[in-house]
């Protein structure tokens, strides 16, 4: 189980900021296109400059080699990278096929040529790729943003039992005010830079 948690964190015209994510928890962000969300996340796992610090159970950002915390704080952008032909090359520790079963994808999925996949489902197995690697935080970029009603539902839940089953904290980034109050404890509006309370929630918290 881990907390994340931002102070006096500022991207560019984002922040400064101060957010706790508790461990269980999922936090939503909505906001206009260009508020910055997706700045704020990169800038939350390292991959851009930023002031102030991070923290993970404790443990500074500015402390730990970037490699070791971007795979405890993973981003899931919106477009994820294949650098390689098959979809099973991204894999180095295997897939669970009970997780393949749960997002509506084939066992041979891993046997697929990363450039025939569609849209939908290369946000899927970025999912995967992404949970495999046993995260402590999630950073989620519209993870259901090119996905139908179905494929939406089966990662929300997934999700909804990995947070609860390891703890996890989530923040995520969404467009759409009814999935946050489905999948998030707490939901905050980004205008100018700053995060405002939006809404309370029916989503329940992971039990300890």
């Amino acid at each position: 189980m881990a907390t994340l948690a931002l102070h006096q964190f500022q991207a560019l015209h984002v922040g400064p900021l101060d957010l706790t994510v508790g461990a269980g928890e999922c936090v939503c962000i909505r906001g206009a296109s260009g508020s910055g969300k997706s700045l704020l996340l990169r800038a939350i796992a390292d991959l851009d400059p930023h002031q102030g610090e991070a923290w993970l159970d404790g443990r500074r950002c500015s402390a730990m080699p970037a490699p070791s915390w971007r795979r405890q704080v993973a981003l899931l952008a919106a477009e994820a990278q294949w650098w390689s032909d098959t979809i099973g090359a991204h894999f180095s520790t295997g897939c669970k096929p009970v997780w393949l079963d749960r997002l509506g994808l084939p066992p041979t999925a891993l046997d697929w040529e990363a450039a025939r996949c569609s849209t939908g489902e290369r946000q899927r197995l970025a999912l995967l790729r992404t949970l495999m690697q046993g995260p402590a935080a999630l950073l989620l970029d519209e993870p259901t943003g090119n996905l139908d009603e179905d494929s939406t539902a089966r990662v929300e839940s997934l999700l909804d039992d990995y947070r609860r089953s390891t703890g996890a904290a989530l923040l995520w980034i969404s467009h759409d005010p009814r999935q946050a109050s489905r999948v998030a404890q707490r939901c905050f509006l980004l205008v100018d830079g700053r995060l405002t309370a939006e809404c309370t929630t029916t989503a329940e918290p992971a039990r300890s």
